[in-house]
């Protein structure tokens, strides 16, 4: 069985019916995506930083209904960064500021579960690659 870390930008691929600058359906990508993790049974991880991340986005009452979706079913199981891995975050944080923080805490909870992280976020993308963690677009799981 294969894990599965997704950032907050395919979730809001999907949800918001997202379309690239060259029209291609990134929420079908997405959606494909999803239903593939359900069918194969796969576990897909997340954490508060990535609940944080969507609340800021999205309004209280989306936000509401959609943190259901994580608590309800059975392919997502929440994961905790421990002190000394957060610390550890902060040292990346230094040395690469064209990044957000919580793309760093995304990716060292990609690692510690030993999955694949699922984002668009080309900096994140590059970023992973250098700490050999591996991450993909959902279109690439596909």
């Amino acid at each position: 069985m294969i894990n599965y870390y997704v950032d907050s930008c395919v979730y809001l691929n999907l949800w918001q019916k997202e379309k690239s600058k060259l029209g291609r359906p990134l929420w079908k990508f997405a959606k494909n995506f999803f239903e593939k993790v359900e069918q194969e049974e796969s576990l897909i991880y997340y954490s508060g930083f990535l609940l944080k991340e969507l609340s800021f986005i999205l309004t209280e009452n989306e936000f509401a209904q959609k943190r259901l979706m994580f608590e309800a079913s059975p392919n997502f199981k929440k994961i905790k960064l421990t002190s000394n891995e957060y610390e550890f975050a902060r040292k990346i944080e230094s040395k690469n500021k064209n990044i957000g923080f919580y793309d760093i805490l995304h990716m060292l909870l990609t690692k510690k579960t030993n999955s694949i992280l699922i984002t668009r976020d080309r900096k994140l993308l590059k970023l992973a690659k250098k700490y050999k963690i591996n991450a993909k677009k959902p279109e690439e799981i596909l």
